[in-house]
C-alpha cells in the first residue's frame, strides 16, 4: 500500500519547473502518473506511482510525501481528498472514563474527534462517492464502538467542544465575559464553574480585552457548562499555570463520572493525572495518521515516549525520549553573566519585589509561579521594556525577548521574516540549530498570518533565538507545541546556551519541560493580581520543593524514569509529604 500526498499549500507549479514531471521515470515512459490540475497543483497516481522518490527529493517546495504503509491500513477512516492527508483507526469515548489522544499535531488527532462528534461523515478513502455512516459503521460490528457511532449517525449525540485555539473566540463573540457564558449555562452549574476558575471579577469585561489564561478558562467554563452526551477537550493547558491546570483536570474527572470525555493534551504530567486510557497516534505529521486501540495511561505514555508500541510491532520513532541524567545534576562552574540587583516595581493594583540573584554564562534559568504572580514583567525588567522603580538593571546588556502571547502580524513568508532578523540565514549553523530541529523547513515559503498556533510559536522561538544577544528570555516556549517538539525545544535551548555561553531564562508551566531544560530555578511566589516575589535562583532540589510544596504535588520517578505526578492521597503521596520531599524523594520505588 503506497500514499502520495501533495501538500496543496506549499505546491506552486508557477513558480516551479514542474520538476515533479520533468524528473519522474513512468512520466518519461509515457505514463500520466504526475500531471498539473485545474486549480495549478500537482496530482500524483497512486495506482501508478512506483514509489521512487525523486519527485519527493526535486521538489523546491518539499510539497510532495510518497509513503508506503503495511497491507494491513488498506483501507483508511478517513481521507482528505485525492493525494490528502490519510488517518487510520479510531478513538473510543468511554462512559465514565477521561480517554486520552495523545500524538504530534497534524496527525490525524482533530480528525477522529469530528468523526466522534458527527461534524464529519468518514469516506473510509474512497473520495470520489458521497461517504456513508451505514458502511462505516458495519465494520465496527461487535464492539463498543458500534453503539456508540450508531447514536452518532442518527443525529442523537449532543457534543461539547473546547477548540484549540481559543483566540478565534474574540472575533466570533463581541460581548461580555458574562454574556458569553450565560449563553452556554444548561446544567445549571454556571457559577460554580466561574468559581472553581476564578472568573468572577472578568464577567463584566469584553470578550476581546482578555489575556490568553484568561480566555483559556473562559473557553473551559463555556464548555463545563453545556449539557451533552460527549464532551471534548482540545489542549486545556496553553496559557494556564500549573495551578489552573491542576483545578481543570480536577473538573473534568468530575464530569467524567457524568459523560464520556475525550482530551487531546501535550503536558504529560496532567494527561498522565487525568486520562484513564490513552490512544496513541502515530505516522508522518500531514501525511497520515495511524491511531491506536486503548492502551492504560502509564502503559501509552511510556510506549510513545519510547517510541516504540510492541502490541502494533511498530517503531515509529528512531530516539527513545529518555528522562536520565539532567542539566541540573551535573557539577558545572560557570561565569556570572550578570547581577540583576534587589528592585521593585509597583503599579495601580499589583507591585512586584526581586530578591535580587545572578544569571551565570551558559545555563538556563527555569522561572516558575502562578499566572498574575509578575514573571512577566520580571521579564520585562531584564529586557528593558518596563523600568524598576527601585534598583537598576545593566543597560548594557543585550536581550532577546519572546513576549508570552504572540500574533502574526505580516503576511511575509516565513523565510523573510527570519532573514529580516539575522544574517547567518543560509549557514549551516543556522541550518542545523534553529531551521532543522524547530521543523521550520516545511513553511519557509508560508505567510506568517496563515500559520497555526503551534507553527507561529516555533517562528517566534527562532525569531528570539537569531538576534545577536547576551541574554535570551523565553516565555511560555511550550504553548501549542506538541511532546515530540517540546523535546526537541530543549535541546535546541540547551545546546544554543552552551554553544553560545549566552544566558537562557524559560518562563513555562510544564513541569516536564521545565525539569529538563533548567539547571536553576527562579521561584515567584504572593498574591496573583495583587503582589509577586521573586525568590532564588535556587538549585533545581530545593527550588522544586519550595514550588511543589506551595502546589501539595509530590513528584516521583516511574521504572522508565519518566517524572509521574502521585495521585493525591496515595501512598507514595503520603510518604513524600512526611518526609518534607516533593521532588523526586529516593524512597519512591516507581
Amino acid at each position: 500500500m503506497r500514499i502520495a500526498i501533495v501538500h496543496r499549500d506549499r505546491c506552486n507549479s508557477r513558480k516551479c519547473g514542474t520538476e515533479c514531471i520533468l524528473y519522474c521515470p513512468r512520466v518519461r515512459t509515457g505514463d500520466e502518473t504526475v500531471i498539473i490540475g485545474e486549480d495549478g497543483k500537482a496530482i500524483i497516481s497512486e495506482e501508478l506511482c512506483v514509489g521512487c522518490g525523486i519527485c519527493v527529493k526535486k521538489c523546491p517546495f518539499e510539497a510532495i510525501d510518497i509513503v508506503s504503509l503495511p497491507e494491513e491500513l488498506e483501507h483508511p477512516t478517513h481521507r482528505y481528498g485525492r493525494n490528502g492527508f490519510a488517518l487510520y483507526g479510531m478513538g473510543i469515548p468511554v462512559e465514565g472514563k477521561v480517554s486520552g489522544l495523545l500524538g504530534a499535531n497534524g496527525i490525524g488527532k482533530s480528525t477522529a474527534v469530528k468523526i466522534l462528534s458527527g461534524q464529519l461523515v468518514p469516506n473510509q478513502g474512497d473520495v470520489e462517492k458521497t461517504p456513508s455512516w451505514d458502511s462505516f459503521i458495519r465494520q465496527y460490528s461487535g464492539t463498543e464502538l458500534f453503539d456508540y457511532l450508531s447514536l452518532v449517525s442518527a443525529g442523537k449525540v449532543k457534543v461539547a467542544v473546547k477548540p484549540q485555539y481559543i483566540d478565534y473566540i474574540p472575533r466570533v463573540f463581541q460581548g461580555s465575559v458574562g454574556d458569553l457564558l450565560a449563553s452556554t449555562d444548561e446544567r445549571g452549574s454556571l457559577d460554580t464553574y466561574i468559581d472553581a476558575l476564578s472568573l468572577r471579577p472578568l464577567l463584566s469585561r469584553p470578550i476581546g480585552a482578555l489575556s490568553g489564561g484568561e480566555l483559556q478558562r473562559v473557553a473551559l467554563t463555556a464548555c463545563f457548562s453545556r449539557k451533552a452526551d460527549f464532551y471534548f477537550f482540545d489542549e486545556i493547558t496553553p496559557f494556564l499555570d500549573i495551578y489552573q491546570r491542576m483545578t481543570a483536570a480536577k473538573l473534568i474527572r468530575e464530569l467524567a463520572l457524568e459523560r464520556p470525555v475525550v482530551i487531546v493534551e501535550h503536558d504529560l504530567a496532567i494527561l498522565d493525572m487525568l486520562a484513564d486510557t490513552v490512544h496513541i497516534g502515530y505516522g508522518k505529521p500531514s501525511v497520515f495518521g495511524i491511531i491506536t486501540r486503548p492502551k492504560g495511561v502509564r502503559v501509552g505514555i511510556n510506549q510513545y515516549l519510547e517510541g516504540f508500541l510492541p502490541e502494533e510491532n511498530v517503531r515509529f520513532r528512531e530516539y527513545e525520549v529518555v528522562f536520565g541524567e539532567r542539566a541540573h545534576t551535573r557539577e558545572t562552574t560557570r561565569d556570572v553573566l550578570m547581577q540583576f540587583p534587589a528592585m521593585e516595581k509597583r503599579y495601580d493594583t499589583f507591585s512586584l519585589r526581586v530578591g535580587g540573584g545572578e544569571i551565570r554564562c551558559g545555563e538556563v534559568l527555569g522561572v516558575v509561579g502562578a499566572n498574575g504572580i509578575g514573571k512577566s514583567t520580571f521579564a520585562k525588567l531584564l529586557a528593558g521594556a518596563e523600568k524598576p522603580d527601585e534598583g537598576t538593571i545593566d543597560s548594557h546588556m543585550r536581550v532577546s525577548y519572546k513576549p508570552q502571547y504572540i500574533k502574526a502580524t505580516t503576511g511575509d513568508p516565513v523565510e523573510m521574516l527570519l532573514r529580516s532578523q539575522t544574517t547567518r540565514f543560509d549557514s549551516s549553523w543556522y541550518e542545523h540549530e534553529i531551521i532543522e530541529p524547530l521543523s521550520l523547513h516545511a513553511i519557509l515559503q508560508s505567510p506568517v498570518d496563515t500559520l497555526s498556533g503551534g507553527e507561529l510559536q516555533r517562528v517566534a522561538i527562532a525569531l528570539c533565538l537569531s538576534q545577536d544577544a547576551d541574554l535570551y528570555i523565553l516565555d511560555e516556549p511550550s504553548a501549542h507545541l506538541d511532546v515530540e517538539q517540546r523535546v526537541k525545544l530543549v535541546r535546541v535551548i540547551r545546546r544554543f546556551a552552551e554553544n553560545r555561553e549566552s544566558g537562557v531564562l524559560v518562563i513555562d508551566h510544564d513541569i516536564y519541560l521545565i525539569d529538563m531544560i533548567s539547571e536553576r530555578l527562579l521561584v515567584f511566589g504572593g498574591e496573583s493580581g495583587v503582589r509577586g516575589e521573586a525568590m532564588g535562583p535556587f538549585d533545581m532540589k530545593e527550588g522544586m520543593n519550595r514550588f511543589l510544596k506551595d502546589l501539595d504535588v509530590t513528584f516521583r520517578r516511574d521504572k522508565s524514569g519518566r517524572p509521574r505526578i502521585n495521585k493525591p492521597g496515595s501512598f507514595l503521596d503520603r510518604e513524600q509529604h512526611s518526609a518534607g520531599e516533593y521532588y523526586y524523594a529516593e524512597i519512591s520505588k516507581g
